[in-house]
């Protein structure tokens, strides 16, 4: 009878430490593109090897669990499939193993089988319950093996196995960086070093458990830097970026020297606002700086303004637009707002890394008359979940947080993106 015969893949020297280790249950925290998934797919090919065999992978949720690693295993056992499902996820293979591709969204969806083997990608993102309530129990019939792996997010669960991970018996953790994965160019990493801030380089690149996950979001703000009194610069254009909330509705006054920011002023409407009040509040607050000069402007703000209606036919940008064709003469504007907002955390991170990267340079500073927004970045926090552990989603519990931090953020992650992590070594095929 032929047998499935895992493909020869060529794990690196810390990945083969991590998978020549026995210990029943362990946890790799590791940075950004170390080699994780090509390692859980090589744990699952050799899992499956054996006859009878029940392996799992499962991510964050469904559709990222498939992105990741469906078509590869797909691709790396078509020579020993007896069968897939595109809808189950799962490939039977000669001598009665099976791989399936699950998510972690949908924790009681889990239940009712027993396994052989799982990973968990990214297990910082999962609900801890996951693994203790539902996942767990399903290994104790047949004394099955788990390998956790992911990159930190602060001191959460993730951070507790891990630290659990180190004493307990029948368990191993390993920690390693990205440029010990050996998949990255130094200059990558180098380059990450001077566009993130120090926390989330070190979470990211480093594999460390920092601040990055706390409560506080805008965790690098600190008034006794970031505070500095900012004078209208004539050959500078002037940013306007805007938050279209109801009440109130916030918009920031910005320039830009070099790659540094500085806020202007804030405006900030309530209650009741509507887009026409604002244009007609920028102009009268931009004249106190230009004194009826013709100047640059570059707008900015929230992408769901291209959909949101504060008048009966047209859209908040739409607005705008007829607000500077109504003022021709006195601005020369350039729209800038993206055609989608960013991820929460992007945006954050994006602030963050201006507030003060991995090289402690610091890139924003905020005139001590914008009150609302220094209280955002003093108060805004993470949402948290049932179990008292931080979300991605912001805490809108105080009505009046979040809107003109969200301002700063739609510009800074349009003007100031962060760059990805690409710059792989050529070393052949990768899983």
């Amino acid at each position: 009878m032929v047998i499935f015969k895992p493909p020869s893949v060529g794990l690196r020297q810390q990945q083969m430490e991590v998978f020549n280790n026995p210990a029943r249950f362990r946890v790799l925290v590791a940075g950004r593109r170390f080699g994780k998934t090509r390692l859980a797919l090589t744990e699952m090919l050799h899992a499956a090897k054996k006859r009878g065999q029940f392996v799992w992978y499962i991510g964050p949720n469904y559709p990222q669990a498939k992105r990741i690693v469906w078509d590869r295993l797909k691709n790396l056992t078509r020579d020993f499939c007896l069968g897939s499902s595109e809808t189950e996820l799962t490939i039977q293979l000669v001598g009665g193993s099976s791989i399936s591709v699950r998510g972690a969204d949908r924790p009681d969806s889990l239940r009712g089988n027993s396994l052989d083997f799982v990973v968990f990608d990214e297990f910082a993102s999962m609900r801890p319950e996951t693994w203790s309530e539902v996942i767990r129990p399903a290994l104790a019939d047949r004394e099955g093996r788990a390998l956790f792996i992911g990159t930190p997010q602060g001191c959460n669960h993730f951070y507790d196995l891990y630290e659990h991970a180190k004493n307990a018996p029948d368990w191993a953790a390993f920690q390693f960086t990205t440029a010990q994965g050996g998949n990255v160019r130094p200059e990558e990493i180098q380059s990450a070093a001077a566009h993130l801030d120090a926390d989330t380089y070190h979470q990211e690149f480093e594999a460390a458990f920092t601040g990055a996950g706390r409560h506080r979001v805008y965790y690098a703000f600190d008034r006794t830097i970031h505070l500095e009194p900012a004078g209208f610069i004539p050959t500078a254009p002037l940013v306007w970026s805007l938050d279209f909330n109801v009440n109130p509705m916030c918009m920031l006054l910005m320039q830009r020297s070099g790659d540094t920011v500085y806020v202007l002023d804030e405006i900030i409407i309530q209650p009741d606002a509507n887009t026409d009040l604002a244009c007609n509040a920028f102009h009268e607050r931009v004249q106190k700086f230009v004194n009826n000069r013709s100047i640059d402007v570059e707008v900015y703000g929230d992408a769901s303004g291209n959909q949101r209606r504060t008048a009966a036919t047209n859209t908040d940008w739409t607005l705008i637009r007829n607000f500077f064709i109504r003022c021709r003469g006195a601005y020369r504007p350039a729209i800038r707002a993206a055609s989608t907002n960013p991820a929460v955390r992007d945006r954050v991170n994006c602030v963050n890394s201006r507030l003060k990267n991995a090289l402690d340079q610091i890139h924003l500073y905020v005139d001590p008359r914008c009150k609302e927004l220094i209280r955002d970045l003093e108060q805004v926090s993470w949402a948290l979940d049932s179990t008292g552990r931080p979300t991605s989603e912001l805490d809108k519990s105080d009505r009046a947080r979040t809107h003109c931090s969200d301002a700063l953020g739609y510009y800074i992650a349009e003007a100031f993106p962060l760059r990805p992590t690409a710059g792989f070594k050529n070393t052949g095929r990768l899983l």
